[in-house]
């Protein structure tokens, strides 16, 4: 777009490191940093789902792409020397509630273990300037209160993954008060996003997955929990915070920025599961949703919000698309790819559309 500078050319020849980039939020980052002229290298297990946003736009030959564990020290370690990058986005994480009842072991190695084992690496690599650990809004002890937590909230977190994020956060802190406190060196910082949807995702037990498999099955949705409610949000809200926190942390006063933030939505956003549901209903023209409660299901959170103060005070960073866009673009990608257009193509415009939309609005990392 002409006249409009993305998180000031910061990406434009900077050597990025991915991590998890196999995933669904780590493909579209991925696909917008190539488009901001980063040169990327990934690191991640092979893509979990087929198929796979990952292997659908390609990436594999954009990139340099290392399949590898995150709880494989010496691998980590490799990766990272031969990588030499200097901002890393940290997103490899076992990401999912209820499997972490299942396996809390793995969840753990890989949540904790796989994070400390990125720091180290990075801070035995010379020229490693930013990086950004991603954590969730579940790192938070949840006590299902009305209001946003803050980034001074108590961490915690009832089920095996929302803990193992509070530990991760722990972490993330230790090592920067320990090891990265030279205003010259690096920068490390985490974010804490809400729960994203968009276009690529076929992970089991999302919503939005659920929605576009029981369409296209000619089924009813069903709800297992109807009246959670949650802070839903597109997935290249928080991916814009990601940049805009990596960048800043590149900056010359890039150490004010090395603390914890939050991206979330707007209060409008927060929303149940059921009031998504039936807008995903609305918005692709057809489906039907039906509630069915399961029996001594696993715990899960039944209201969770995130205040973004911090963010919009001290960043500027504010979300771009409110719920209704949010599900109109997620809906609109899924029945393009139903259509038989090109997933390259599908999220690149939502991209360039998203970026149109930041620049309209003024905020600062599009100038």
């Amino acid at each position: 777009m002409e006249g409009v500078v993305m998180f000031q050319n910061i990406y434009q020849g900077r050597r990025v490191l991915i991590t998890g980039h196999t995933g669904f939020k780590g493909a579209w980052l991925t696909r917008w940093l190539l488009s901001l002229g980063a040169e990327v290298t990934g690191l991640a297990l092979a893509p979990e789902t087929t198929p796979s946003l990952f292997d659908l736009l390609g990436l594999e030959d954009q990139i340099r792409h290392h399949v590898a564990d995150i709880r494989d020290v010496q691998a980590v370690r490799l990766i990272v020397e031969e990588a030499r990058p200097e901002i890393v986005f940290h997103l490899a994480a076992q990401a999912l509630v209820r499997p972490s009842y299942q396996d809390p072991k793995c969840t753990w190695d890989t949540n904790v273990g796989g994070t400390v084992n990125l720091l180290e690496a990075i801070r035995l690599t010379p020229g490693v300037r930013a990086c950004v650990v991603v954590t969730s809004d579940k790192c938070y002890e949840n006590v299902e209160q009305f209001w946003g937590y803050r980034e001074s909230d108590p961490l915690g977190g009832h089920d095996p993954y929302s803990s193992s994020k509070g530990a991760v956060e722990l972490a993330v802190a230790s090592w920067r008060k320990s090891f990265f406190q030279n205003r010259g060196g690096l920068r490390l910082a985490s974010a804490r996003a809400g729960n994203v949807i968009g276009g690529g995702d076929w992970a089991p037990e999302r919503i939005v997955v659920d929605f576009v498999r029981a369409i296209r099955a000619g089924r009813p949705l069903t709800l297992r929990n109807p009246g959670a409610t949650r802070p839903w949000q597109h997935v290249l809200e928080p991916l814009s915070g990601y940049l805009d926190l990596g960048a800043r942390l590149f900056g010359e006063d890039g150490w004010r920025f090395a603390e914890s933030w939050n991206f979330g939505p707007s209060e409008a956003s927060v929303v149940t599961v059921l009031a998504l549901a039936d807008a995903l209903v609305a918005s692709w023209g057809a489906g039907e949703v039906q509630v069915q409660q399961e029996a001594n299901q696993p715990h899960e959170a039944g209201l969770l919000k995130l205040d973004c103060s911090k963010a919009h005070a001290l960043l500027q960073w504010h979300g771009t698309w409110d719920f209704s866009e949010t599900v109109r673009q997620v809906v609109a990608w899924y029945r393009g790819h139903h259509e038989g257009l090109v997933a390259q193509e599908l999220t690149l415009q939502q991209i360039d559309a998203f970026e149109a939309a930041a620049a309209s609005l003024g905020l600062p990392w599009t100038r």
